[in-house]
């Protein structure tokens, strides 16, 4: 039975309990205890067997021997697993890293862009080049200022009708 054991002893500590249960039976239970903090509740699962002494002493050491067998395959698979995932979420930061400098560069090449073509004037924004002066809004420019135009006799308006 300790052979058996042995595997499962060079990782972490095993707790072994026997108790009667009837005048008959008798109770054998392992618990292999976490080997630290991190390590997944899986493989801290308690193993109980019941059963007289003659059965636990025929049946006890095979059974032992395949429960640690299959505990170091799950430590490995979960270690395994472990491993995929962080590999996974490094590849997965990666991606985000690159596609955001990605974004980054094509902002700031647009922003350049951007930057010099309202850097230069359009032509239809500029001063007039024929007068040097800029562009009225509303259309032609006045020739001569409003104050200087010439404007009709205004009549002299009685009872509020023109004459």
């Amino acid at each position: 039975m300790f052979t058996e054991l042995m595997a499962l002893l060079a990782g972490r500590t095993v707790l072994i309990t026997v108790t009667r249960e009837s005048d008959t039976t008798v109770r054998a239970t392992v618990i292999p205890k976490r080997a630290s903090e991190g390590d997944n509740a899986a493989l801290a699962t308690p193993l109980s067997f019941v059963g007289t002494p003659a059965e636990l002493d025929q049946n006890l050491a095979p059974t032992l021997a395949e429960y640690v067998e299959t505990h170091q395959r799950l430590g490995s698979t979960l270690a395994q697993a472990k491993a995929e995932m962080e590999a996974a979420a490094k590849a997965a930061q990666e991606e985000a890293r690159r596609k955001a400098d990605e974004k980054r560069k094509a902002r700031s090449a647009t922003s350049a862009s951007t930057a010099a073509a309202s850097a230069q004037p359009a032509t239809s924004a500029g001063r007039d080049p024929a007068s040097g002066t800029a562009p009225n809004l509303f259309g032609a420019a006045p020739t001569e200022p409003a104050s200087s135009q010439q404007q009709p006799p205004r009549q002299q308006q009685q009872g509020g009708l023109a004459l």
